[in-house]
């Protein structure tokens, strides 16, 4: 057995010196319950279950009352790839401290390691799982948390494996300090409302980092989603709000930091898009602010696709990126505003820490590029530059008013903490 990713407090002996409600209830190879599934079947609602320390070879095991199951030091509940492992019916259930493996897998149904199906106030916390299909998948479930676990697959293509954490029709859950790795994607949300996803890691999957879609009004904050197949595709909602998370490391013909497809009011604040392919390619996006962002050593620090409107760029920093900006139409009522540029060469005479200058971020060789790709092999080139300075002399293809006037002449301090 591996060691868990987290260094896991222990918590066995602090949950049992205080009052619970409820008894104890050992299960090993010398207690009165040898297994389990016979534990839970036992219990009465409100009782705790320990396991301890051993290998249980068990596979659908139904929670259909409110327990408190903790492991001590790390128990091995094997499923033998029989089909799904543990799943839960009822409100009030806690999981602690348990190593689950081996989860089955099914074209037909979506076998999970731990499943919470229509419950609330649920707490999954400090498991580690590996070899599974699906992780810790939420079905209607609300009112709960996913805390401090490790989920690593060994997903190889995207048609037989499954996501890390989902969550399906869920309302108010908090997802929080869990790494995930090598699955199909890592957190995976769909018609979930209020909520949120923070200070998690998501690296190495096969598709996306993060998948949500038709999931509104909901948070993601302080994450790092990193050398992700495809990065990160947050589609078809509203008012959500990305701060502080990283974009990085997602490099290939169809990968980017962040994809945004039909995203409306919302807010994406002090993040890090840093050696992606493209950092944010939007798409049929309106009135998203754009705040105190960084665009790092990207292909494209952002391409839009169209249909973007009334959207604001503000206070980002766009540093040593091939591209900053690639735009498809001649049309355009967002604003850039106090932006700071790399690729600025304008002069500040008054000393104010303004550009006096106004600068366009659109090149002409962009607007090639998005068209022709293999026109890359021109990069570069002196014809490059020269044709690139007329253009921003003299706006043909390029949007006339899409310009920053006033760029920042210092790369502006964001504070990331």
């Amino acid at each position: 057995m591996k060691k868990p990713y987290f260094h896991i407090i222990p918590v066995v002996a602090l949950l049992l010196t205080q009052i619970l409600p409820g008894q104890i209830r050992e299960v090993c190879q010398q207690c009165e319950f040898t297994s389990i599934k016979a534990a839970v079947k036992q219990a009465a609602a409100l009782d705790t279950i320990l396991v301890k320390k051993d290998t249980y070879k068990e596979y659908d095991i139904e929670i259909d009352k409110p327990l408190t199951i903790i492991g001590e030091d790390y128990p091995v509940i094997d499923g033998e790839f029989k089909g799904e492992i543990i799943t839960i019916t009822a409100d009030g259930v806690t999981l602690d401290g348990l190593f689950i493996k081996n989860v089955g897998t099914s074209y037909t149904q979506d076998f999970a390691a731990v499943r919470v199906k229509n419950s609330r106030d649920f707490l999954i916390q400090n498991l580690v799982l590996e070899k599974l299909f699906f992780g810790i998948y939420l079905e209607k479930a609300k009112d709960g948390r996913v805390f401090h676990n490790t989920i690593v697959g060994d997903a190889v293509e995207e048609y037989n494996s499954g996501n890390g954490i989902q969550l399906w029709y869920c309302n108010n859950i908090e997802v929080d300090q869990n790494i995930v790795t090598h699955v199909r994607d890592g957190i995976y949300l769909e018609f979930s409302d209020f909520c949120t996803i923070t200070n998690n890691r998501s690296s190495d999957n096969i598709r996306y980092g993060l998948h949500f879609m038709f999931s509104n009004d909901d948070r993601y904050e302080n994450n790092i989603f990193k050398n992700n197949g495809a990065g990160v595709a947050v589609m078809f909602s509203k008012m959500i709000e990305m701060y502080g998370n990283t974009f990085e490391d997602n490099w290939g013909s169809a990968s980017y930091g962040v994809l945004l497809k039909e995203i409306n009011d919302s807010e994406i604040v002090g993040n890090t898009f840093k050696n992606n392919t493209t950092g944010i390619n939007i798409e049929g996006s309106n009135r998203v602010n754009y705040l105190h962002n960084d665009f790092i050593g990207n292909g494209w620090a952002i391409k839009f696709r169209g249909a973007c409107y009334t959207n604001k760029f503000e206070n980002n920093n766009f540093l040593y990126n091939s591209f900053d900006l690639a735009y498809n139409s001649k049309l355009n009522d967002n604003v850039f505003l106090s932006n700071f540029w790399s690729n600025y060469t304008g002069y500040d005479l008054d000393k104010d820490g303004i550009g006096d200058v106004p600068f366009r971020p659109v090149k002409l060789f962009s607007y090639v590029v998005n068209r022709t790709p293999e026109a890359l092999i021109l990069m570069r080139s002196l014809f490059i530059d020269i044709i690139d300075f007329s253009e921003k002399v003299s706006p043909v293809f390029t949007p006339d008013k899409l310009m920053d006037p006033t760029p920042r002449m210092k790369k502006i301090a964001h504070d990331q903490s």
